[in-house]
């Protein structure tokens, strides 16, 4: 049989087909805009998702024995927030997950009601890029659509129910709300009150790899496939991206250089960071995690690259950088604001360090090692856990670069291994749905049997040591900024 893996991102939607041996038979990609009508804000239109997903499925599907694909499912972008109306109109403009107009509802949220009840409520504080104070922000600036909303979904799920007709969500995307009770898997009856929100206007909830119902008819006519076919909840990207990595189970760590990168450490048990440094959401494996989430990672590079060098020839730039672990030049990669472990939307992109004798290679080199010693920041709050990590899965478009890869595995001092295929959340959303439509028993066995290592990186003690001392220095960089962020927003 046959499944597609359908990846919503932020600047394109990814679908995947994958044979039920887990051999991938076909790739397409399809874009849509982003706008960003304000400072610190960023909005899409859910049709825009909607059109290019269905376009995307009929160029995937092409080719293939339509009668044998048994099942579709998702990993998506997180937080955006989605309304609908009592006719399941889109509302406005979708939200999205790195969108930092919520900095007073958070305040709001963090110190009125308080980190401490947030964290009991839901294991998790308000950030700007979380679901509930998107919706406190639309109760409060935009009453007259607030006052329309019928149904509150995330952008995969609206995905979902434009497929299947059911209002669904999964219990990995809903972590990121902070209107669910992650440890019960269930929504918060608190939190609910708090937004002003009922619970028939949130989704049902499903374990990640529990189907919601089947195609509608007209879609299936539309797109050559039985009507039989399972449309199954799926994850949020990051969890979406750790089941196609194998990173389920226990103890098991993935970085994620997408336009967000990410560094998530699954756990068969539910535990909180006790300052909330790290996000503690269920995962896709019916199981738990911790993430910890920075906003901007690939995406400085394309921007440092694209917008400001003026070049789409990433590898030729990479070229240029010499001597690993010498750089002078520091980059703080927070150009949306930063969620972990700062949580603070005034941040901002910054380069130090510069002199008369800086190169561009050395500005290249610096955003890279930015991210790294960004992603970093979450990994020494995991370290402060009692969480010992020898080695990491990789994934997200940044993993295609060699050089990336071994400043990560150095700038961390671990393994960091690379895998057969590094499709990350549309490989993970086929995986899902083969996993609902019985081709696995258990999402476990569907990665044991699916993912292979093929690499790993080792880091160089000589290297490493070098990193280490920059990174001492890279680590006082913010500290000192974050009055200046206050005042320059």
């Amino acid at each position: 049989m046959l499944y597609v893996g359908v990846d919503l991102g932020t600047s394109a939607v990814k679908l995947l087909l994958m044979d039920g041996e887990g051999q991938i038979q076909k790739i397409v990609s399809r874009e849509y805009p982003i706008e960003y009508p304000h400072p610190g804000w960023s909005e899409q239109n859910p049709e825009d998702w909607f059109d290019q997903t269905m376009a995307g499925l009929k160029e995937l599907l092409a080719d293939c024995k339509k009668d044998q694909v048994a099942g579709i499912s998702f990993g998506g972008q997180m937080h955006g927030l989605v309304i609908l109306d009592e006719e399941d109109r889109v509302i406005r403009p979708a939200i999205l997950w790195n969108d930092g107009r919520t900095w007073e509802e958070c305040d709001y949220l963090n110190h009125v009601i308080g980190k401490e009840k947030l964290s009991e409520y839901t294991a998790n504080i308000s950030f700007t890029g979380f679901t509930a104070p998107k919706i406190l922000w639309v109760k409060n600036k935009e009453p007259e659509h607030f006052a329309r909303i019928r149904k509150i979904m995330l952008p995969k799920d609206y995905i979902a129910y434009r497929l299947s007709g059911v209002h669904c969500t999964d219990v990995s995307d809903a972590s990121g709300m902070l209107l669910f009770d992650v440890k019960n898997r269930r929504w918060s009856k608190e939190m609910m009150e708090i937004c002003g929100v009922r619970e028939d206007q949130l989704a049902k909830v499903y374990e990640s790899y529990e189907a919601v119902g089947n195609l509608l008819p007209e879609i299936a006519k539309e797109l050559g496939v039985p009507e039989s076919v399972k449309v199954v909840a799926g994850a949020g990207d990051n969890a979406a991206a750790a089941v196609g990595t194998g990173t389920v189970g226990d103890g098991m760590c993935n970085i994620s250089l997408g336009t967000s990168g990410t560094i998530f450490i699954s756990s068969e048990k539910f535990g909180v960071d006790k300052n909330n440094a790290l996000h503690a959401f269920a995962h896709a494996d019916g199981h738990y995690h911790l993430m910890g989430c920075m906003l901007s990672a690939a995406s400085c590079n394309k921007w440092w690259m694209e917008d400001i060098i003026g070049t789409e020839d990433y590898g030729a730039e990479q070229a240029k950088i010499g001597k690993l672990g010498e750089n002078h030049v520091y980059f703080l990669p927070y150009l949306m604001g930063e969620r972990s472990p700062h949580n603070n939307p005034n941040a901002r992109g910054t380069f130090i360090g510069m002199t008369m004798d800086t190169t561009r290679a050395d500005m290249t080199q610096a955003v890279l090692e930015g991210v790294a010693f960004a992603l970093r920041d979450s990994f020494e709050v995991a370290k402060s856990l009692g969480i010992h990590i020898e080695r990491t899965k990789i994934c997200g478009g940044g993993a295609k670069s060699p050089l990336w890869k071994k400043m990560i595995a150095n700038i961390m001092n671990i393994r960091v291994d690379v895998i057969e295929s590094e499709e990350g959340p549309s490989l993970g959303g086929a995986m899902l749905a083969a996993v609902a439509c019985g081709e696995y028993e258990s999402v476990e066995a569907a990665a044991r049997k699916i993912v292979r290592v093929i690499d790993t990186v080792e880091p160089e003690p000589e290297l490493a040591a070098k990193y280490e001392a920059r990174y001492q220095q890279f680590k006082q960089i913010y500290p000192a900024c974050k009055p200046l962020f206050d005042v320059i927003r």
